[in-house]
């Protein structure tokens, strides 16, 4: 006797088992939250290397493209067709021409900032003492002209001395070898990040030779999984969320690049201390939107400080002015609508995403924010265009409702009250007439 099987019991079977694990999943997630997360951690600790490849592969990848689109392929295919092995051997040049940009640009960076860092770590701490003696004797003048405040402050120095003695010796001092260890096991990890960084780099270069075949290998799983129409209003969303972030990223890159070169030049002009340090630091946090000129010109406008406090606010002024370049020339220039977003969203993405993720996250939360804010904006008018309604935000300014025709009717603004209502009771001809006879 055969057993028959109905298709709509299979489903409930397959519909029934998903639930269930899907239940016995949340539980897990629910109650077990540490333990997944320490599993997610040492996977992504495994799986390093080849996050830095891929990462990798895709910031070098326009650069990639560009080499071969403006360069090599009209340098070798002026009198004949590409061949299949002229592509690949197009590729390998355009790969390790790549890499060796990428590693001169490295080591050139590196071999200009690390000694100058020391000179001016040195020569810092050669002056040290120097400022250490004006202030004391700035504050030893200061206390002759004011004597009560330096009795004050020598009865809080009496008063917390003894408490700042068993501070030290109770907390900071046994402290001192878990400091040493954390130093250790700080290095260690330094260590292991270039390590991962150096397979990465190996990796992202099998992925720049071969990131077609990985792009036509994702189009064939898109496609076979989703509906024809899904599948290409998805891989339309994967271009451009690939667009928006390598525009914005590579754009910022170059941006950044620009600002140092021309605050080294404004700052050797000027005299300014520690120039090529003070460049570095500016465009360094110059990658990070909005907050990123002040972040980096305060710890420097502070090393200037140190030796002159007139050079210190002339610095001040010339970054002012740089950064106004930056944001109205320069930036956009560059940048152009790489985003889409205006000043409020800038500062909204930075603010959530800085505080979520730290630096990285204020430098991936504003291409990050504008591909969400995009996917909302493409949901709400395509509900809108459903409903025959406007998509424009214009047209909503000064709406006050929409009919059953789907008319949008606007505000009267005659009958909006004002917030603060000032109003004076005029007499009528009637109160008027009465005080006359009483006269």
């Amino acid at each position: 006797m055969k057993l028959k099987f109905e298709k709509k019991y299979i489903c409930f079977g397959i519909t029934a088992f998903l639930v269930i694990a899907a239940s016995i999943c949340f539980y897990y997630l629910l109650f077990h939250w540490d333990r997944f997360s320490a599993r997610i951690d040492s996977i992504v600790k495994i799986a390093c290397p080849v996050l830095y490849g891929m990462i990798l592969a895709y910031l070098l990848t326009p650069l990639v493209n560009t080499l071969e689109r403006k360069f090599l392929i009209p340098a070798f295919t002026r009198k004949s067709k590409i061949s299949s092995k002229k592509k690949k051997g197009i590729r390998f040049i355009s790969v390790t021409l790549t890499i060796i940009i990428v590693i001169l640009v490295v080591y050139g960076f590196f071999s200009i900032m690390i000694p100058n860092l020391i000179n001016s770590i040195q020569s810092i701490s050669m002056a040290l003492p120097i400022y250490v003696n004006n202030l004391m004797k700035f504050m030893d003048k200061y206390f002759e002209a004011n004597p009560d405040i330096e009795n004050l402050v020598q009865q809080l120095m009496t008063t917390y001395s003894a408490e700042f003695n068993h501070y030290v010796n109770s907390n900071v001092l046994p402290q001192m070898e878990s400091l040493l260890r954390t130093v250790s096991l700080s290095l260690i990890s330094v260590l292991k990040a270039m390590w991962n960084l150096i397979i990465g780099l190996i990796i992202s270069i099998y992925v720049l030779f071969s990131k077609e075949t990985f792009s036509a290998q994702t189009k064939k799983i898109i496609y076979s999984i989703f509906p024809t129409s899904n599948a290409n209003e998805l891989i339309h969303d994967m271009r451009f969320v690939s667009d928006t972030f390598i525009g914005f990223i590579s754009g910022k890159i170059v941006d950044s690049i620009i600002i140092g070169l021309l605050c080294f030049i404004g700052t050797t002009l000027l005299n300014i201390p520690y120039a090529l340090l003070v460049s570095v630091i500016v465009g360094v946090t110059n990658v990070i939107p909005f907050f990123g000129p002040y972040l980096g010109a305060i710890p420097s406008a502070l090393l200037v400080l140190m030796i002159s406090p007139m050079k210190c606010l002339t610095f001040l002024i010339f970054i002012l002015i740089l950064q106004q370049l930056d944001g109205n020339f320069i930036g956009p220039k560059i940048l152009g609508q790489s985003t889409g977003l205006t000043g409020f969203w800038v500062i909204f993405s930075i603010t959530i995403f800085g505080g979520l993720f730290g630096v990285l996250g204020m430098i991936i939360g504003v291409p990050f924010f504008a591909v969400v804010y995009a996917f909302i904006k493409r949901l709400v008018e395509k509900v809108l265009r459903k409903r025959e309604l406007s998509v424009k935000t214009t047209d909503y300014i000064n709406l006050n409702y929409i009919d059953e025709s789907r008319n949008m009717i606007p505000k009267d603004e005659s009958l909006e009250k004002p917030f603060f209502k000032f109003s004076f009771k005029k007499k009528s001809t009637h109160d008027n007439n009465s005080d006359k006879k009483e006269d």
